[in-house]
């Protein structure tokens, strides 16, 4: 029997990831669901040739998208696993959430670490283990309904899995640019002063999730723009060891640490420049 759990796949423009996300889940999951926001690619035809049920609506930011996904969706599954387009899930991992599921466990989320693949190899060092909170049971978990870096939130107890999901870009360097375009100008708006916190907890004692928001927003926050980024590529390729991957981990960190943030503190500069001109 297929595993009492629901996979929902959040979808603009992606088919070339597409076909890797669906064949990782079809068939095993007990429903399938792709929530597009109104590709104008060939996404929602991909979606309709495999076992999925395909829902659209308009996007206005992913804390946002996920929830109506949750309320729209003829879900009837106990248990929701959303995983992004540009990810799959491998079988160990499959076979762990199935025995989980049937096991009754008191748990109402579970945290699952991502495995970053990029240039076709695992990016071990300065990045890994990234948990995410992406399985919980259907009537206890909400989205926190944030621009960019959203977390499902849950109500009662969580815990963590073994095995690794892979997320694998199969769209290219300049697909991949253009939707950190799109995050870094939400990212900045997040910078601002009447920006959106978001609703998860904050504690340099919490989950891995709840201690990046705390170093977020009690010391990122308040470090010089366009320097901040250069001490971040510093401690990710250097102090966590990213030198040690070779070339892929050389230009994942300088594309993601140091390019990426560097373009949302631009971003940012400019809207309060934009600010300050429209006061005068």
């Amino acid at each position: 029997m297929a595993p009492d759990i629901a996979v929902i796949i959040l979808t603009y423009n992606e088919e070339k990831n597409l076909p890797c996300a669906l064949e990782s889940v079809c068939g095993w999951a007990k429903e399938v669901f792709v929530f597009d926001s109104f590709s104008t690619d060939r996404t929602v035809e991909i979606a309709k040739n495999h076992a999925c049920v395909v829902g659209q609506h308009r996007f206005e930011n992913f804390g946002k998208q996920r929830n109506a996904a949750l309320d729209e969706l003829p879900l009837t599954a106990e248990w929701i696993f959303f995983l992004d387009a540009d990810e799959w899930l491998p079988q160990a991992l499959k076979d762990e959430i199935a025995a989980v599921i049937a096991s009754q466990p008191r748990e109402n989320g579970f945290y699952v670490k991502r495995r970053l693949l990029w240039e076709g190899a695992w990016i071990r060092r300065g990045y890994y283990p990234t948990w995410i909170l992406r399985l919980f049971r259907r009537q206890n978990g909400r989205c926190e309904e944030r621009a960019v870096n959203e977390h499902i939130v849950v109500d009662g107890e969580t815990g963590r899995l073994e095995n690794d999901f892979m997320h694998e870009d199969h769209a290219g360097l300049a697909r991949w640019v253009e939707k950190h375009n799109g995050y870094a100008t939400r990212e900045a708006e997040a910078l601002l002063p009447n920006g959106d916190g978001g609703e998860l907890n904050v504690s340099p004692w919490g989950t891995q999730a709840e201690r990046k928001r705390w170093v977020k927003l009690r010391v990122w926050n308040r470090l010089p723009p366009l320097v901040r980024p250069m001490l971040y590529f510093g401690y990710r390729y250097v102090l966590r060891g990213g030198v040690l991957d070779g070339r892929a981990g050389f230009t994942y960190h300088f594309m993601q640490a140091l390019w990426f943030q560097t373009l949302i503190d631009m971003r940012y500069l400019e809207m309060i420049r934009t600010h300050d001109r429209g006061r005068k």
